[in-house]
């Protein structure tokens, strides 16, 4: 059986969270922008069982699950404002919206 070493854990997240933060300073469209956030939380949940397993520790991946749980939070409200967006014939352009502000 082949053991693949923390250090590759480690880089696959880092890629993972630089391609989020692209896409995230880059992106406008309100959709886009979530899923770029996922790839980063997901990113970090790598790291937390990678971690987690080279430590010999289950607290990484408790908090994992709490990260995961608060990310399935975070998707249905986002989309509850995408829905809501796009019924009032709004753009979902991320500039563009401001039914937010006060």
């Amino acid at each position: 059986m082949t053991v693949i070493p923390l250090s590759a854990y480690v880089a696959l997240s880092a890629v993972l969270f630089a391609t989020g933060l692209i896409g995230v300073l880059i992106r406008r469209n309100f959709i886009i922008v979530l899923m770029a956030v996922e790839i980063m939380l997901n990113a970090a949940n790598i790291n937390l069982v990678a971690f987690s397993h080279y430590l010999e520790s289950m607290t990484g991946q408790i908090v994992a699950l709490f990260v995961i749980a608060i990310a399935g939070g975070e998707a249905a409200v986002g989309l509850a404002i995408i829905i809501v967006v796009f019924r009032g014939k709004i753009s979902t352009n991320v500039d563009e919206i401001n039914l937010l502000k006060w």
